[in-house]
């Protein structure tokens, strides 16, 4: 299947020009007017493609299709030559913001496989579990109907003895909660009315009807206990991920500090779409799903 050239073609002949250096060990997959390309080339091309490939082509038939891709790139690349395209003004931008773009990303890859060592990341995990406050969270069940009079019908059915999971199935207007189970949460993952009430109860106890903006809810505490900080091999991948984050973006900041930078223009404040600074938060390290 030939592939359509995206319409940014330049600037995807400059990336390639740029990255497409064949390395000795490269395998030859195919030869346009005598120009190479090489399983390191799909490689990177792939890469750059990203998430516009079609997710449902795999393996060998997701390297064939970037091969095309390439094909029909270097074709076109040569025409552009060609007609001149790499004469102008244009295409030497490009050429010298992704010849940039390269030069930062290997940059940036390289601080990543420095810093992410163990001892760094078991530091920062160790420090996020310091600054966690002990918080209570409780397993529950819940009735949710639409009236007060339905509820004080189920509640009567529970408190003579009905099983309260049953009585959930059959007339609770909650979809997503098997026998009204609601597992384990914290106050704040629940709207305040439900949680004010869910909070008060005992291990066993069941509320009295209580309204929110759902309906009216019949609550059951099934247990309540302290919150256990997740152990380290369970949050690993995101402290990694944090550690890695913040080592480039200090990285990028000392570079700053140390540069002469001077802007011509006002510089206005940034919009909730475009961060200030590339600064990572601390990981956010929740507790394992019992």
């Amino acid at each position: 299947m030939r592939v359509r050239l995206k319409s940014t073609l330049l600037a995807g002949a400059a990336l390639a020009l740029l990255l497409g250096a064949t390395v000795a060990e490269a395998k030859v997959l195919a030869k346009v007017n005598g120009v190479e390309i090489t399983d390191e080339d799909v490689r990177i091309a792939t890469q750059d493609l990203g998430a516009t490939l079609p997710q449902q082509l795999k393996g060998a038939a997701r390297d064939t299709y970037v091969l095309d891709y390439l094909i029909d790139l270097k074709l076109a690349a040569a025409q552009g030559m060609k007609d001149g395209a790499a004469d102008t003004p244009a295409f030497k931008q490009q050429m010298d913001y992704y010849r940039d773009k390269t030069l930062m990303e290997s940059v940036l890859t390289n601080v990543a496989k420095t810093a992410a060592t163990d001892a760094a990341e078991r530091k920062v995990y160790e420090d996020v579990a310091k600054q966690q406050k002990p918080e209570v969270e409780i397993h529950a069940r819940h009735i949710l109907v639409p009236t007060e009079a339905e509820a004080k019908a189920a509640l009567a059915r529970v408190k003579g003895g009905e099983d309260f999971a049953k009585v959930a199935d059959e007339v609770s207007k909650d979809p997503g909660s098997q026998g009204g189970d609601l597992g384990w949460f914290t106050r704040d993952k629940m709207v305040p009315e439900f949680a004010d009430a869910a909070f008060k109860l005992e291990k066993g106890q069941i509320s009295d009807p209580v309204k929110s903006e759902f309906g009216w809810h019949i609550i059951k505490l099934e247990d309540k206990r302290d919150k256990a900080f997740p152990p380290f091999d369970a949050v690993k991948d995101q402290v990694a991920r944090y550690v890695v984050q913040k080592a480039q973006s200090d990285t990028i900041m000392k570079l700053r500090d140390a540069a002469k930078i001077e802007r011509m223009e006002p510089v206005a404040p940034p919009t909730p779409a475009m961060p200030a600074a590339p600064v990572p938060a601390t990981p956010d390290v929740a507790a394992p799903k019992p």
